[in-house]
């Protein structure tokens, strides 16, 4: 689970450092780049907690 924060707290950082170097240079692909790093963050974090809904709903024996 501590990964999983890790990442977060990476991908942040990231998206944090695009926007900022967007600001400070106007060049659009610091601003796609960021785009495309937060759309594939969000559908990981979706399918992570999609699993783990899933593993509380569907008993599955060990």
């Amino acid at each position: 689970m501590w990964v999983l924060r890790l990442l977060g707290v990476l991908v942040a950082i990231a998206v944090g450092s695009g926007v900022a170097l967007f600001f400070v240079t106007r060049d659009v692909r610091y601003l796609r780049f960021t785009w495309r790093l937060f759309r594939y963050a969000v559908i990981v974090a979706l399918v992570v907690f999609g699993l783990l809904i899933l593993e509380r709903v569907a008993v599955i024996p060990v």
